[in-house]
């Protein structure tokens, strides 16, 4: 829905041209689930660094300053023969509780104590409680667990402090911690908002097993998981923009997505496996050519052959795809689709594609002076597609992109 950062310079005009669409508002659910997820996408308030929350535990109260009941909160002497009992602390927090916090607490005791500060209407609160559970848990699977196994009953906004916990900690690359995470999200018994936010948790790995590819994109794919298999999607789309980054095969990935964009029966999920690689802009081989274009003329989804328009321009295979825009120009009946065939032209083959471009500002005249604009750019002597996008009069002049991010 990300999504979270934006594609390389060469894709950067058309990355904006993708109309904002539907399933940004199924990931408000779950940027609001994970406290800052998202994805997704797609994007969300950044998180505040751990250092900050750190230093705002580390102010001093103001001289006298003491809790809403007049009290630090220590805990009072223990008679003999009664029970210790936790340390109290309010949801009106004042600095010198989470000084005593953050002195105190364990992975044993961080639920009962941080019971109370989760209700805090203070996000740093929950920044610091998130990154102090963070240090906790480490790069011990056990302790990943046992947060984890806490999630299945929170209420309110702990859920999204635990899983963030887990997110963001070494333990999540562990195998177990991995797998029970995918295990949990994949679990029918579950809420479908909580499996959404336990699979939007695996978004950190560095790699995701052919198996747990598999089992994710059967989830997207499942007509029943709606906002989980949204986020099944977006995972796998968050891997895969990082293995490509590290230089790694993204095939298995880009299969796998295009296997949700071609049969997901959710419209919104199926759209999130289409556009999805734009934030990697790869390019295409022969197979994942021959599937971006059978996307772009069999969607019924007006977006989703955008997407696929704008994914085609970067194929290795520059003939055939100019040739495939041309034809699929000639019955299309988007305005804004007709405007990504036209432009995206440009990009799959420079120059060269005047011709093809003039032919479709033949059968539409709307297109007349916008091929004017082209010609005069490319006879100026510009070429790169980034430069001359940005050299036109008006990037939007059908109101295509009036809704995009």
């Amino acid at each position: 829905m990300t999504p979270d950062s934006s594609p390389p310079s060469a894709a950067a005009p058309s990355g904006s041209s993708s109309r904002r669409k539907p399933l940004l508002v199924a990931g408000v659910g779950l940027v609001a689930l994970l406290a800052g997820v998202g994805l997704i996408s797609r994007g969300g308030a950044e998180e505040l660094p751990s250092e900050a929350g750190q230093a705002a535990a580390g102010q001093k109260p103001k001289q006298g300053a003491s809790s809403p009941q007049g009290t630090s909160g220590q805990a009072g002497p223990v008679a003999a023969g009664e029970p210790a009992k936790a340390p109290r602390f309010d949801p009106t927090t004042c600095w010198q509780d989470m000084e005593r916090f953050n002195e105190g607490v364990t992975i044993h005791n961080f639920r009962e104590w941080a019971a109370p500060l989760l209700n805090s209407r203070d996000g740093l609160v929950r920044d610091f409680l998130k990154d102090r559970l963070v240090e906790l848990i480490g790069n011990n699977p056990a302790h990943a667990l046992e947060v984890m196994e806490w999630s299945r009953d929170a209420q309110g906004k702990s859920f999204g402090v635990y899983l963030m916990a887990v997110r963001d900690s070494e333990a999540v690359h562990q195998p177990q911690v991995a797998t029970r995470l995918l295990d949990m999200g994949l679990d029918n018994s579950l809420p479908v908002e909580r499996r959404a936010g336990l699979l939007s948790a695996l978004d950190t790995q560095k790699r995701l097993a052919p198996a747990a590819l598999e089992r994710l994109t059967a989830s997207a794919n499942d007509p029943v998981s709606v906002e989980a298999g949204w986020a099944a999607a977006r995972t796998i789309a968050r891997v895969m923009k990082r293995e490509f980054k590290q230089n790694a095969s993204i095939t298995p990935y880009m299969d796998k997505l295009l296997t949700i964009g071609a049969q997901s029966p959710d419209e919104e999920v199926r759209y999130l496996g289409q556009m999805m690689p734009m934030h990697a802009a790869p390019l295409l081989t022969p197979a994942e050519t021959e599937r971006f274009a059978q996307i772009l003329v069999g969607e019924g989804n007006e977006d989703g052959r955008d997407a696929a328009a704008h994914n085609l321009s970067l194929s290795l295979d520059k003939a055939k795809v100019l040739d495939l825009f041309a034809k699929t120009f000639e019955t299309e009946q988007s305005l804004c689709v007709k405007w990504a065939l036209f432009r995206f032209s440009a990009r799959t083959a420079g120059k060269r594609a005047l011709p093809v471009m003039a032919n479709m500002a033949a059968m539409d005249p709307r297109f007349q002076p916008i091929y004017q604009d082209f010609e005069k750019i490319y006879a100026s002597g510009t070429l790169d597609f980034v430069r001359l996008f940005n050299s036109l009069p008006n990037q939007d002049p059908f109101n295509c992109l009036d809704r995009h991010e």
